[in-house]
């Protein structure tokens, strides 16, 4: 077992090498980006797949891209449970729940960049391009995206929304082809952004299509500048910005991968703010420095693909999930400062069930289901580690070394796979290569279903982001039932028994429900860290 201890040895003896690096990396960064008092350097764990939200789930882009270059007709409120107004100053959903009208804000401007200057501000065309692309699989921009946005197809978007009605310049209407209690909700989530439509034109004009995703155009407080692929992405605030502008001169996001290195840096007063932080004792000693935790509505789990034997055996995985000692993973990987997770839904969702109980530690218990499988000599199995912190999970490989050695005491030995960087990594497992990873999920907005749909549901089998690849039509049948009532009551009694299913079924083990981290310096001042999706960098100001 890996200890604190430990760790914190490994720290310092890489610290030297690292501040030797970091002095020798200076030297070019500083003339790339001019950080001063008004400058926020950020140094982020993780390069983007994208620059639009909408063709992809991955935290790392989430945070890039959606509170800092774009806007959503709607959003949530700073305690995250109550949806307001953003693009859209009002709406209005009609009793059978089949209507949803937005009226638009007025006087909004898109990013003037040196690529695109806009001649006309934001309009319901813009509202309408802005779904068209990933409703119509004609659309020349749904082609250019290679018809992938996980999170509209994973909770089913295309087959709910009949068509989006132009009223007015300012009048937009959603039309759908049932009730569903979740649309105001996945309308307001990170993914729901709003893009130019003037701007999509002028590049298909130049047969141009991909730079719609990739050099983005947003209505949000920021836009690019430059990007150097691996290295940083540079924010100026957006001038002519509809909300309050921001006070700073840049936003630098600094590309650090390591999670020592960026302890480093921000010990060394490169970095203003630092995310994934390790070490949490060392940043508490500090004067000029703060933590902070956000408890996210997040799990971080073991996935089986259940397409591979022997996981296609529930009795199998059951016996997994018996053999691993959850609790010491807790203390190690967690530092215990997450929640054990029992289901998927952490304690805050209204549908968390606390009857239904997770498998206790027993390897009795797991050599019994073995046995029953016929697998009491034991098979090897490969364990795919995530190779980036993220909130649910803070250090995978770690992770997956305890895992390892539980599983070794019933006779399964663990190759633990790590060997690809992090986009490589989604894409492999979305295919299925993988026969079991280390993953997680953070909910997108407080409606339980964000986490039943995307993450097994049999639809986002086909989007990728069900990594297990079970599909079983009961379980979806209920998810279906319950969008269909805004009856809170209704609903909960429709999600536990699609609780009951997880349990008995078992395609994963959810692990930890956990808080995500950030340090900075103390003269950073404002709200970063979102209990839902990514973070905020728009009301954010430096002393």
């Amino acid at each position: 077992m890996v200890n604190l201890l430990a760790k914190i040895q490994c720290f310092m003896r890489m610290q030297f090498t690292v501040v030797i690096a970091l002095l020798l990396y200076g030297c070019n960064y500083s003339e790339e980006i001019s950080s001063n008092n008004k400058s926020i350097v950020y140094c982020s764990e993780g390069v983007p797949e994208s620059f639009n939200p909408q063709t992809v789930t991955s935290g790392v882009t989430i945070d890039v891209t959606s509170n800092q270059l774009y806007n959503r007709l709607i959003t949530y409120d700073k305690d995250e449970s109550i949806i307001i107004p953003a693009l859209a100053k009002s709406w209005h959903v009609t009793e059978d729940g089949k209507k949803v009208t937005f009226y638009l804000r007025q006087d909004v401007h898109f990013h003037q960049t040196k690529d695109f200057t806009p001649s006309r501000k934001l309009n319901v065309d813009d509202v309408i391009f802005s779904f068209q692309r990933i409703l119509d699989v004609n659309h020349p921009y749904y082609i250019s995206a290679g018809g992938k946005f996980p999170f509209f197809q994973s909770v089913e978007f295309g087959d709910l929304i009949d068509h989006v009605e132009k009223i007015n310049d300012y009048t937009v209407r959603f039309n759908l082809k049932r009730a569903d209690s979740t649309i105001l909700a996945n309308l307001a989530s990170d993914f729901a952004v709003i893009l130019s439509k003037e701007y999509a034109d002028n590049l298909a004009a130049n047969n141009l299509h991909n730079n719609l995703d990739m050099n983005p155009v947003g209505t949000g407080p920021f836009k690019l500048m430059s990007y150097r692929p691996s290295a940083y992405i540079k924010y100026v605030p957006h001038e002519n910005y509809w909300g309050e502008k921001s006070t700073l001169a840049q936003l630098i996001f600094d590309i650090t991968p390591s999670s020592y290195t960026r302890l480093t840096k921000l010990l060394a007063k490169e970095c203003d703010v630092i995310s994934y932080p390790i070490a949490h004792e060392k940043i508490n000693d500090r004067p000029d420095l703060e933590l902070e935790g956000k408890t996210s509505f997040n799990v971080g789990y073991l996935g089986f693909n259940t397409q591979k034997p022997p996981l296609d055996n529930k009795n199998v995985r059951k016996a997994i999930a018996h053999a691993i000692n959850k609790q010491a993973i807790l203390e190690t990987v967690y530092f215990s400062q997450a929640d054990d997770a029992s289901t998927i839904l952490p304690k805050p969702s209204w549908a968390h069930d606390s009857s239904i109980q997770p498998p206790e530690y027993s390897i009795e218990k797991a050599k019994a289901l073995l046995a029953e499988a016929g697998l009491s000599n034991g098979f090897k199995m490969d364990l795919w580690a995530m190779p980036v912190q993220r909130p649910y999970n803070p250090d995978a490989r770690t992770m997956a070394k305890l895992i390892q050695s539980n599983l070794a005491k019933v006779n399964i030995d663990v190759n633990i796979v790590r060997d690809y960087e992090w986009s490589k990594f989604l894409s492999l497992i979305a295919e299925g290569q993988h026969q079991s990873v280390l993953l997680g999920w953070s909910a997108d907005h407080p409606d339980p279903d964000n986490f039943f749909t995307p993450l097994l549901s049999c639809t986002s089998i086909l989007t990728g982001s069900n990594r297990t690849f079970w599909c079983n039509e009961t379980f979806d049948s209920l998810l279906a039932q319950a969008l269909l009532t805004a009856d809170i009551k209704e609903r909960k009694v429709i999600y536990k028994k699609a609780l009951q299913i997880l349990a008995d079924e078992m395609p994963l083990m959810p692990i930890a429900h956990s808080k995500r981290y950030q340090a900075r310096k103390k003269i950073v001042k404002g709200e970063i860290l979102n209990a839902f999706g990514g973070i905020d960098f728009s009301n954010v100001s430096k002393d």
